[in-house]
C-alpha cells in the first residue's frame, strides 16, 4: 500500500518547507464531473488558498482588533489567531466511512472510525503552529492550533485533515465571541434554492439594523452567513442573538424555522442557533467538505448568490482560481471576505428582538444533547416523547 501511495515530498508554503507523506494517496475518488483528489491535491490546494486572495499593496493592520492583515489570504483570514479543531480523514473519504463526533470515540478499539475531531494540538506539531487554551462547556480546557502563518493549514493536510473549524473568538480573549454565525440549513423537502432565498432576506434584514453580513456556500446544501461583531459578548449573549435573528427571519419570510427537534421543523430553512453555542463550530471559509467531488465552503458576494444555481460548482479544482490574478467576481482574485475585518458590528439590536420576544413569553430554547443544562433553557426532551403516555 505504502509504494503505491508514493514516497514523502516536501512543498514550499510562504519559506517553509512543508513534508507530505503518502502523497499519491487517493482521498476523493473521480465522479463524473470532478477528477480523483490525492492528498497531495489537498495540501496544493490548501497551500494556494491560505496564500492567495490577499487585498494587493502594502500590508495593511485589520481596522478591528485581531483580525487579519490586509494582505492575508483567504483561508489564513479565516482562521487567524482562531482555537481551530481539525476534522481529519487519514485514508480518505469514502460512502459509507464513519466520523466519530465524539473526540477519541471509537480510536484505539476494533471499531476504530474512519475519521474523527482533533481537538488538541497532536503532538509533533512543528514549531510555527500557535496554539491557544480553550475551555469546553465541561469545565475542560485543550490547547488547539490557532494558525498564523500559511504553512499551517498544509501541515494538518499532511496530517490527513479536510476540514477546519475555527471558533469563533481569538486566541488573546477566548471567552468573548467576535463572530456571529447565521447558519441557514435546509431540512428535508427543501434544497439550495430555498436557502438561497431566505439568505436574500436576511441580508436585508441585517442590513436593516446597520449590520452587514458576509455569505458563504456550506460545501453542501446550506448558506453560512458570518458577521463580525464587536468581542464583548459571552457565549450565552451571542447565541441569544441568533436565536432572535432566526425568529424575525421567520417574521420576514415563510419558510423558515428555528425548532431544535427535527419532528418539528417541518419543509423549511432551520436556523441553526446552537452553533453559536460554546465549543459549536462551523467549517470555515474554504475549507473542503468531506463529500462526493471534494465540494468547498466558499466565500462568495451577494450578488453571486442571487444567481448561484449549483454551488457544487465550488470544487478543489475551480475554486484556487477565484484567487488568482485575473479570478474571482470582481476579476481582481481578492477575497469576497477581504474586508469582514474592516467593521466589528454590535449585537444590541439583536438582543433587544430577544429581550422583547422574552417579554412575549419567547424564552430560550434547548441547547444540544451533550452541552450541560443551561439556566433558563426549557426542558431538553423530544416533544413526541413528553406526549407518551405513562405506562
Amino acid at each position: 500500500m505504502g509504494t503505491t501511495e508514493g514516497a514523502a515530498v516536501e512543498i514550499e508554503v510562504a519559506g517553509r518547507a512543508v513534508r507530505v507523506s503518502s502523497p499519491d494517496r487517493v482521498i476523493f475518488e473521480a465522479t463524473d464531473s470532478t477528477a480523483a483528489v490525492t492528498k497531495l491535491d489537498v495540501a496544493r490546494y490548501y497551500a494556494a488558498v491560505a496564500t492567495l486572495g490577499g487585498r494587493p499593496g502594502e500590508s495593511r493592520p485589520a481596522a478591528v482588533a485581531g483580525g487579519a492583515p490586509s494582505d492575508v489570504g483567504g483561508l489564513l483570514r479565516a482562521l487567524w489567531h482562531r482555537p481551530t479543531t481539525l476534522e481529519r480523514w487519514p485514508r480518505g473519504v469514502r460512502e459509507g466511512m464513519v466520523l466519530a463526533t465524539r473526540e477519541g470515540a471509537g480510536r484505539g478499539t476494533r471499531e476504530s472510525p474512519d475519521a474523527f475531531y482533533q481537538k488538541r494540538v497532536p503532538s509533533g506539531a512543528p514549531g510555527y503552529v500557535e496554539t491557544a487554551t480553550i475551555a469546553f462547556p465541561s469545565g475542560r480546557t485543550a490547547d488547539e492550533i490557532a494558525p498564523t502563518e500559511p504553512a499551517v493549514p498544509v501541515w494538518a493536510a499532511h496530517m490527513g485533515t479536510i476540514v477546519f473549524h475555527p471558533w469563533p473568538v481569538r486566541s488573546g480573549d477566548v471567552e468573548h465571541p467576535d463572530e456571529l454565525r447565521i447558519d441557514l440549513d435546509p431540512q428535508p423537502g427543501t434544497d439550495f434554492a430555498d436557502a438561497r432565498r431566505v439568505a436574500m432576506v436576511a441580508r436585508d434584514l441585517l442590513e436593516e439594523v446597520g449590520v452587514r453580513g458576509f455569505p458563504k456556500t456550506s460545501g453542501n446544501r446550506g448558506i453560512h452567513v458570518f458577521v463580525r461583531i464587536e468581542p464583548r459578548w459571552t457565549f450565552t449573549d451571542v447565541r441569544h442573538a441568533a436565536i432572535a435573528f432566526g425568529r424575525e427571519l421567520g417574521r420576514r419570510t415563510d419558510g423558515v424555522t428555528t425548532a431544535w427537534w427535527k419532528e418539528e421543523r417541518g419543509e423549511a430553512i432551520f436556523v441553526d442557533y446552537n452553533q453559536n453555542a460554546r465549543d459549536r463550530t462551523i467549517a470555515s471559509a474554504y475549507s473542503i467538505r468531506p463529500k462526493p467531488g471534494a465540494p468547498v465552503s466558499t466565500p462568495v458576494t451577494w450578488d453571486e448568490l442571487a444567481e448561484l444555481d449549483d454551488p457544487r460548482a465550488f470544487h478543489v479544482g475551480t475554486v484556487p482560481a477565484r484567487l488568482e490574478p485575473g479570478g474571482g467576481p470582481h476579476g481582481d482574485g481578492v477575497d469576497p471576505w477581504a474586508e469582514i475585518d474592516d467593521v466589528a458590528h454590535s449585537l444590541d439590536p439583536l438582543l433587544a428582538w430577544y429581550e422583547r420576544d422574552e417579554e412575549e413569553g419567547l424564552g430560550d430554547l434547548p441547547y444540544p444533547p451533550e452541552h450541560p443544562k443551561m439556566a433558563g433553557e426549557p426542558r431538553r426532551v423530544q416533544p413526541s416523547r413528553a406526549r407518551r403516555p405513562a405506562d
